[in-house]
C-alpha cells in the first residue's frame, strides 16, 4: 500500500486528470481560528474538490450555498474503497456536521452537472 503523501499525489493527479484547466483540486488550509471560507466558481460540468487530513474524533461542521444545483458529498478513501460520511445530490444549499472516526484525508466535493457555472460559498469550520 503506498504511503499516505503518495497515496494523496496518486489522488490530486487522478482528480486532475478529468481536465485540468477546468476542474479543481483544493487542499484545506485551516485559519488559526479553525475556519476555512471560500467563494469558488465550479465550472459547468466539473467538479471542486477540497481535501484534508483530519484526526480521528475531530468534528467538522460544513455549509454551502450554491448558484445552481450541484452533487456534494464528503467522502474518504480506504485502499479501494470509497465511503461517503455525506452525500446529497441536486442540492444548491446545504448544512451538516462530520465526526471523524479514524485519522485521514477527507474530501469535500462539489460537481455541477449543469450547463452554466455555478459560484459556490463554502465553509468548514473544526470544531
Amino acid at each position: 500500500m503506498p504511503s499516505k503523501p503518495a497515496l494523496i499525489l496518486s489522488l490530486a493527479a487522478a482528480a486532475c486528470s478529468f481536465d485540468t484547466a477546468a476542474s479543481e483540486l483544493v487542499p484545506i488550509e485551516w485559519a488559526p481560528d479553525g475556519r476555512f471560507a471560500r467563494e469558488l466558481t465550479v465550472p459547468a460540468t466539473k467538479f471542486i474538490e477540497l481535501c484534508g487530513q483530519l484526526p480521528a474524533k475531530a468534528k467538522v461542521a460544513w455549509s454551502f450555498e450554491a448558484g445552481v444545483p450541484l452533487n456534494f458529498n464528503v467522502h474518504y478513501h480506504e485502499g479501494s474503497q470509497v465511503h461517503y460520511p455525506a452525500r446529497q445530490d441536486g442540492v444548491a444549499k446545504a448544512s451538516g456536521d462530520l465526526d471523524v472516526q479514524i485519522d485521514q484525508d477527507y474530501c469535500w466535493m462539489w460537481t455541477n452537472k449543469s450547463p452554466r457555472d455555478a459560484m459556490l460559498k463554502l465553509e468548514l469550520t473544526r470544531r
